[in-house]
């Protein structure tokens, strides 16, 4: 077993990742998640080739399979069993890695997180916010739990596992060319594709040369 750099690592790629597989798997959340990307991808405009950092077994890329069926599909997952199940979907480039370590030199027309950055350690948030930039040539979505200020809560019995945060606003003020495309609010309690109180924002590169905030 690998040994990885942070707690937040070692907890998602061990027992708790493995029990999380089932947890994540049925028709609602598939049906959900078209609701959740076709929102999104109504804003955003010819997306050939995605990445999503932290895909488990895959459930937003069966959607965007339906969704966007000529485009590459790529993936990073640290849990071992959920990316060999990940790495089944038909033409989906699977790594079984840590966000932390993984590196590509490709170029991604939309690098994604859903309901993962709320799982890195805080200590290590730069590093990934500048995987996911460096990663993309015009599109960021972070689909996560927001909150206006830092804040670690308990998570199914653990602390220091989930911790929420203005994303998007992060990676915005670490980078000045990128913009705000459109956000929305999925509720737990909605009648038809409930998303847990997930928010996702799209963030477009505008062209030029980007300057990095030292804030």
């Amino acid at each position: 077993m690998t040994n990885y750099k942070t707690e937040q690592e070692n907890f998602w790629a061990t027992e708790f990742g493995n029990e999380y597989i089932d947890r994540n798997k049925s028709h609602e959340l598939l049906a959900a998640n078209l609701a959740f990307f076709s929102s999104m991808l109504q804003c955003a405009s010819k997306i050939n080739s995605v990445m999503e950092f932290g895909a488990n077994i895959g459930m937003n890329i069966h959607t965007l399979k339906k969704l966007l069926p000529n485009a590459k599909l790529s993936a990073v997952e640290i849990n071992k069993k959920a990316c060999d199940v990940l790495a089944k979907i038909e033409n989906v480039e699977a790594h079984n890695a840590s966000i932390l370590e993984f590196e590509t030199e490709e170029k991604f027309d939309l690098v994604f997180t859903k309901g993962v950055l709320i799982h890195i350690n805080p200590d290590e948030l730069d590093k990934v916010y500048e995987k996911m930039y460096n990663a993309s040539k015009k599109y960021i979505l972070v689909g996560e739990y927001y909150n206006p200020s830092p804040v670690a809560i308990p998570y199914r019995g653990h602390s220091d596992r989930l911790f929420k945060r203005d994303f998007a606003g992060d990676l915005m003020d670490k980078y000045n060319d990128l913009k705000l495309v459109d956000y929305k609010f999925f509720y737990k309690r909605d009648n038809n594709f409930p998303q847990d109180d997930v928010t996702w924002f799209l963030l477009e590169k505008e062209e030029g040369d980007a300057e990095t905030s030292s804030v």
